[in-house]
C-alpha cells in the first residue's frame, strides 16, 4: 500500500521569478528565469511569516512511496522512526486522538493570518502574479500542474487548507491579484492563457488543472473556451456564472452611490442589503460548524471536556478577531471593482459555454448564501459535454476553507486525477492516505461492528488459521470468490486487509460505477460510488486486468458479477459463473497466485422476498428496469444462460436480526511456471473448474462451522464485548 503524505519543514523566504522558461530541468521541475515580468511567480510559505530574504532553501522531507504490491512504505531516520517503519499506518491512523487530528489541520484563523502577512509584503501593489506555496514541494514524479484561480478576494490563499494534501499530487501555482490592481477580466484571462499555453508547450503529454472558485471558475471556463486544443481539466467551485441570480447583485448600485469616505465593512454592507449578514453567516458556518462538529465528536469519545471547550473557545475568539481583516482584503473601491468584474465574467463565460470541451468537475454547495450554486451546478452539468458534479450539501460558499472538504480526495474519488493524455485506472491511481481511509472506515464502522467478521485463511500446506496470515504478501495475487447479496462482504474484506496486512485490494468492478450513458436518467449519481473508486476499484476490462497483474497487484474478481449480487429467492451461495474460463490464462501469464474464497452470512441479515422475476411481472417495474439497462454499459450480452442476465434492479429484502459474516480464503493456487501449459484451453478450463470447486468448498466449510459458533448472534457478541471491551476480538468456532 502506498501513499503520498509527505511532510517537511519550510522556510519563509520569497523568490520572485518570471514565468518558467521553455526548457525543463532533468528532474521535471520548472526552471524559472530571474527577470522582471508582469506575471511573476513567488515561492511562498504559508506556515510562517514571509521574510525579506531573496533565496529559498528546502529541508529534506519524509516521503511515503508507492510500491508495486499496494503496501505503504515509509522512509524514516534512525531510532524510533525505524520502529514505526514496521507498523501499519492505517491501523495507527484509527488509534489517533481526534484532538491530534485537529492540530494537524489549518484553521480559519490561519487563513486570515496568512492573508495579512501576504498583503503586508505586497502592500497591495503590483500586477497579478503566480506563487507556489512551499509546503506543496513534496509531490509525485510527473505531477500535473494545478493553477488555482481565486475568488473575489484575489489573495490566492483559498486553497491554504488544501495545500498539504494537494501538494503531494500536484505542482500548485496560485494566482495573486493585489488589492490595488485593476486588471480587467479579459486581461486576467489572457494572463492565465499565456501561462497555460507555455506550460502545455513544455509538457504536451500532461494535463493542466484549472481550479477556480466563484470568479476564478469564470476565468477557468473562459480560458477553456478560448483554448480547445489544450488538455485542460476544470475544477469549478460554486462558479459565479449564476451572478445574475445572486444576492450580491444589489451591492453594485449601493456601492456606486456610496460616498467615497464611507469605508463600510463587508459584513455591514451585506447586512444593509437584506438585513442578514450573509458573509458573516458563511464564515460562521465554517468556523463554528467545524469546531462544534469536532467538539461533539470528542465529547462522545470521552476526551477531557476542558480540552474540547478550550479548542472551541479559541476558534470563536479567532473568528471575531479576523473578520475585520475582510475590510482590508476588499475595501470599498476594490469590492465595487470586483463585483463589476463578476458581472462581466458571468456574461463572458455563459456566452462561451458551448465552446468548452474540457473535462469539468463542478463542486456545488448546498448552503451557499451568496450564489445559487446548487441550481447552477446542475445547469452546468447538463450544458457541458464532459462534466461531472459533486454536491456538498452541508457546505457554504467558501467550501475550500471547510474542515470536512478535501479537494484531493474529491478529485481522486471522481476519477479525475491523471498524469497523461488519458486516464489510466492503474498507473494514475493514488492509494488512499491513512486519513482518507479513516474517514471511509468510520462511515462504515457500525456495519463492521454489527457483522463482526471472522476471517480465516489457509497456508500452502493446508493449515487453517484465524486472520489473513495465509494470504501471500507479494503479488500478483488474484482473489476469486462468491459475490454476496448487494455486495455486503466487500467493505469488511477491503478494510481487514488494510488494517491487518497493509495490503490494498484492487476490485474489478462493473462499469456502472464509472459511466452513466444518460446524464439525467434514473441511475443514481456517480458521486455515490466515489468511495469505491477511492479504494482502488477499476472498471472491468481485459486491459485493466492485464495492468493489475503486470503491476503485481492484489486484485479481487467476482466471476458471477451482478447476477450473484442481486440473486433471486432461494439462490443464496449459488455460483453463476460463465461456462468458459475468463481469468486463468491472464493470471498464469504473470505467474499470479489464485486465492479462492467463500463468504457466508447474508442469510443471517436478510431474506430476498421481491426479486427480479417478481418485478418483471409488473408492467411499470418492467419498464423501469428496461430504462435502467439502457443507461449502463452492458456486460456479457452474448453469454448464454443465467450469467448473461446482468440486469440492474433493486432487490426487495426483509431484514433479520443481525448474525455474523464469515470469510475463508483457501489455499493459494500457484500458476508460476505454468504459462505454456495453461495456454491450452482445456488445461485452462480444468484449472478454472478447480477454482470454482474450491470456492464452493470454502462456502460449504463456513456454512458447517458457523453452526458451532457460540457468538453467531449479535446479542451474545454484545454481551462478550460488554465484559471484555468493545475493541476486543470476539471468539468464534474452533478451527
Amino acid at each position: 500500500m502506498s501513499t503520498v503524505t509527505a511532510g517537511g519543514s519550510f522556510l519563509s523566504s520569497v523568490r520572485c521569478c518570471a514565468p518558467p522558461s521553455t526548457s525543463p530541468l532533468s528532474n521535471g521541475r520548472l526552471k524559472l528565469n530571474p527577470v522582471s515580468n508582469t506575471a511573476r511567480r513567488l515561492a511562498f510559505s504559508t506556515e510562517q511569516a514571509i521574510s525579506d530574504e531573496t533565496t529559498t532553501e528546502r529541508n529534506e522531507t519524509t516521503m511515503r512511496k508507492h510500491v508495486g504490491n499496494g503496501r505503504l512504505k515509509k522512509e524514516t531516520g534512525e531510532g524510533e522512526g525505524m520502529k514505526d517503519k514496521q507498523k501499519n499506518p492505517y491501523a495507527l491512523e484509527l488509534e489517533k486522538n481526534e484532538l491530534d487530528l485537529r492540530s494537524s489541520r489549518k484553521s480559519l484563523e490561519g487563513y486570515f493570518e496568512e492573508s495579512k502577512n501576504f498583503m503586508a509584503k505586497s502592500s497591495g501593489d503590483g500586477p497579478p502574479r503566480w506563487f507556489s506555496p512551499l509546503e506543496c514541494g513534496s509531490r509525485l514524479d510527473n505531477s500535473p500542474l494545478l493553477l488555482f484561480l481565486p475568488g473575489i478576494d484575489g489573495i490566492g490563499l483559498g486553497l491554504s487548507k488544501q495545500h498539504n494534501t494537494l501538494g503531494k499530487i500536484f505542482d500548485i501555482w496560485c494566482l495573486h491579484i493585489p488589492v490595488k490592481d485593476r486588471t480587467s477580466f479579459l486581461g486576467l484571462v489572457k494572463l492565465i492563457e499565456r501561462t497555460v499555453r507555455s506550460e502545455s508547450y513544455r509538457f504536451p503529454n500532461r494535463p493542466i488543472y484549472l481550479a477556480g472558485e466563484s470568479l476564478g471558475a469564470c476565468l477557468a471556463l473562459a480560458v477553456a473556451a478560448r483554448n480547445p486544443d489544450v488538455d485542460l481539466v476544470l475544477v469549478l467551485a460554486n462558479p459565479a456564472t449564476s451572478f445574475e441570480k445572486s444576492q450580491l447583485q444589489p451591492l453594485i448600485p449601493l456601492l456606486e452611490v456610496l460616498p467615497f469616505q464611507h469605508q463600510l465593512t463587508i459584513p455591514y454592507m451585506l447586512s444593509l442589503m437584506t438585513g442578514s449578514p450573509f458573509l458573516m453567516d458563511q464564515l460562521c458556518s465554517i468556523s463554528l460548524g467545524d469546531s462544534l462538529r469536532m467538539a461533539m465528536d470528542n465529547a462522545m469519545k470521552g476526551f477531557p471536556l476542558q480540552q474540547t471547550i478550550g479548542g472551541l473557545s479559541q476558534d470563536l475568539v479567532a473568528m471575531s478577531s479576523y473578520l475585520n481583516a475582510l475590510a482590508d482584503i476588499l475595501p470599498r473601491e476594490t469590492l465595487l471593482w470586483k463585483l463589476q468584474m463578476l458581472k462581466t465574467a458571468s456574461a463572458y463565460a455563459n456566452s462561451r459555454l458551448h465552446a468548452v470541451k474540457s473535462q469539468t468537475l463542478v463542486l456545488s454547495s448546498g448552503r451557499d448564501q451568496l450564489l445559487p450554486s446548487e441550481e447552477e451546478g446542475q445547469r452546468l452539468y447538463v450544458a457541458l459535454p464532459k462534466c461531472e458534479i459533486r454536491k456538498l450539501n452541508d457546505s457554504g460558499h467558501f467550501l475550500f476553507l471547510e474542515h470536512d472538504v478535501d479537494l484531493a480526495t474529491i478529485i481522486k474519488g471522481a476519477s479525475y486525477y491523471r498524469r497523461g493524455n488519458y486516464l489510466d485506472y492503474v498507473s494514475d491511481y493514488i492509494p488512499p492516505t491513512p486519513p482518507e481511509f479513516k474517514k471511509l472506515y468510520d462511515s462504515n464502522r457500525l456495519f463492521v461492528m454489527a457483522t463482526s467478521p471472522v476471517m480465516l485463511s489457509s497456508f500452502q500446506d493446508g493449515k487453517i488459521v484465524r486472520g489473513l496470515a495465509g494470504v501471500p504478501s507479494e503479488g500478483p495475487v488474484l482473489f476469486v470468490g462468491y459475490h454476496m447479496l448487494m455486495g455486503f462482504e466487500v467493505v469488511p474484506l477491503i478494510s481487514n486487509f488494510l488494517l491487518e496486512r497493509n495490503i490494498l485490494i484492487r476490485g474489478i468492478a462493473h462499469p456502472l460505477l464509472y459511466v452513466k450513458l444518460k446524464k439525467e436518467g434514473m441511475m443514481p449519481p456517480l458521486q455515490q460510488f466515489d468511495a469505491v473508486r477511492t479504494m482502488g476499484a477499476v472498471p472491468v476490462s481485459g486491459s485493466n486486468f492485464y495492468k493489475l497483474m503486470s503491476s503485481k497487484a492484489h486484485a479481487l474478481l467476482y466471476p458471477g458479477g451482478m447476477r450473484e449480487a442481486s440473486h433471486r429467492k432461494g439462490e443464496e451461495y449459488k455460483l453463476f459463473w460463465p461456462e468458459k474460463s475468463e481469468f486463468v490464462r491472464m493470471a498464469s501469464r504473470f505467474g499470479a497466485k489464485i486465492v479462492p474464497f467463500g463468504v457466508v452470512g447474508e442469510d443471517d441479515f436478510g431474506e430476498v422476498v421481491f426479486d427480479y422475476d417478481d418485478q418483471m411481472k409488473i408492467p411499470f417495474l418492467r419498464d423501469y428496469i428496461k430504462g435502467l439497462s439502457e443507461e449502463i454499459v452492458s456486460l456479457r450480452t452474448a453469454a448464454d444462460g443465467e450469467v448473461g442476465q446482468q440486469v440492474p434492479h433493486h432487490v426487495g429484502i426483509v431484514p433479520k436480526f443481525p448474525g455474523r459474516l464469515y470469510y475463508y480464503f483457501g489455499k493459494p493456487i500457484e500458476t508460476e511456471g505454468r504459462k505454456q501449459e495453461l495456454r491450452d484451453r482445456e488445461e485452462a478450463h480444468e484449472l478454472y473448474l478447480h477454482v470454482k470447486s474450491e470456492v464452493e468448498n470454502c462456502i460449504a466449510f463456513l456454512k458447517e462451522k458457523r453452526e458451532t459458533d457460540p457468538y453467531r448472534n449479535i446479542l451474545t457478541r454484545l454481551a462478550y464485548q460488554a465484559s471484555h471491551g468493545f475493541d476486543a476480538e470476539v471468539p468464534t468456532f474452533e478451527i
